[in-house]
């Protein structure tokens, strides 16, 4: 029951009259000056007087450390790679570069940027290609900040706005692609178009970043799927591989055939002028024996006849000798011969048999020859 309800049977319970003494509640001007004494009498000073002075000094003091305090907090470092972005009371007053600086404290706001730093972000899920297939697609964004006031105002979060813009893309782009496309042979035609296409979405925004590459990671195919897709994956890449063994091949045989038809080509001309200049020489050369012949016909005959057999006979070693008025052929095996004397020892008494031998030889008639049948052999026709 508190102490001023009624029915309290006339007690006065009042807390500041207890003991017959009305004592109030505090004084707080009594307080500080009972304050103000204490911290005069720590300072030196004596009296009530001395009590309002020594309040003064301590104040004096408690704001000179506290204006230390604040102008020591004032100073920051910006790195070599970053960009400070100034807010004084919470708009934007300017930028710094690199090095140390100072701030007013609890004025201004300094937030650094790193503008040199190439940042990356992944988008991959399952999307659906325009032949109504499933793909799952991995892809890898890399960027810059290249203005770290648009970086941090143009947008509220500009890498997660840079994250749904890469999403977003992607998606437009597999959407427009067939899955064969997407999973072998395309690759690097949806990379392009999903560069193209990210750059035209966050330029409006003027978010301040600047796209470095694109890189396409991976496509799959759902995992029910996947050993086929594989199959067929490898079958494509066999098919590629042939052809350029096919084109390497080619590429080797080319060469050796041209070279081969130069040099059939060559060889050929080459011919034609021997056989040419032959012919002429053949033609000059009867010219030069026409007013020979006309001079003295059978004389000139009988050597053409003469040559001619030199060089027929020339080429063999098989010598036919014609017996005057007898039916026996001599045949001098000079070629048989010519084998033996490679063959036997250079001993001396060797040598005599292969002499008998050819002695033999000579006087044996060959019943092969018809009879009568002569060579002729100097001068006789």
């Amino acid at each position: 029951m508190a102490w001023n309800e009624p029915g309290n049977n006339g007690k006065n319970n009042d807390p500041w009259k207890q003991g017959g003494r009305d004592q109030g509640p505090p004084d707080l001007d009594e307080v500080f000056r009972n304050l103000g004494k204490k911290f005069g009498g720590i300072f030196g000073g004596k009296g009530g007087n001395s009590s309002s002075g020594g309040g003064s000094a301590l104040l004096i003091v408690v704001l000179l450390v506290a204006l230390a305090v604040w102008g020591l907090s004032g100073f920051y470092t910006i790195k070599d790679a970053e960009r400070g972005v100034i807010l004084r009371f919470g708009q934007y007053h300017g930028e710094v570069g690199a090095g140390i600086h100072w701030k007013p404290t609890f004025i201004d706001s300094v937030t650094p940027v790193n503008t040199q730093e190439v940042r990356s972000l992944r988008a991959d899920g399952f999307m659906l290609t325009q032949d109504q297939n499933l793909v799952r697609v991995t892809f890898e964004v890399q960027y810059r900040i290249f203005n770290a006031r648009q970086y941090l105002f143009s947008v509220v979060d500009a890498d997660r706005s840079l994250r749904e813009a890469t999403d977003a893309a992607l998606r437009f782009v597999i959407g427009h692609s067939i899955m064969d496309d997407v999973l072998t042979r395309g690759r690097e035609v949806v990379r392009q178009n999903t560069r193209q296409e990210l750059e035209g979405v966050i330029a409006p925004y003027n978010m301040g970043i600047a796209l470095v590459d694109v890189n396409f990671r991976d496509a799959r195919p759902p995992e029910e799927v996947r050993a086929a897709f594989d199959d067929a994956i490898s079958a494509q890449e066999d098919q590629e591989r042939f052809v350029q063994e096919a084109q390497a091949y080619a590429r080797e045989i080319e060469p050796r055939a041209r070279g081969q038809v130069n040099r059939v080509m060559q060889e050929a001309e080459a011919y034609k002028q021997q056989i040419v200049l032959k012919a002429q020489g053949e033609v000059a050369r009867f010219e030069q024996l026409l007013p020979q012949y006309l001079a003295a016909p059978k004389v000139t005959r009988d050597r053409m006849y003469l040559e001619t057999m030199e060089y027929v006979y020339g080429n063999t070693s098989k010598i036919l000798v014609d017996v005057k008025n007898s039916n026996n052929l001599m045949y001098l095996p000079l070629d048989q011969l010519m084998k033996q004397g490679a063959t036997a020892p250079s001993a001396t008494p060797n040598t005599a048999p292969a002499r008998a031998n050819l002695d033999g030889v000579n006087t044996q008639p060959r019943s092969d020859t018809p009879r009568g049948a002569t060579t002729r052999s100097g001068s006789g026709r």
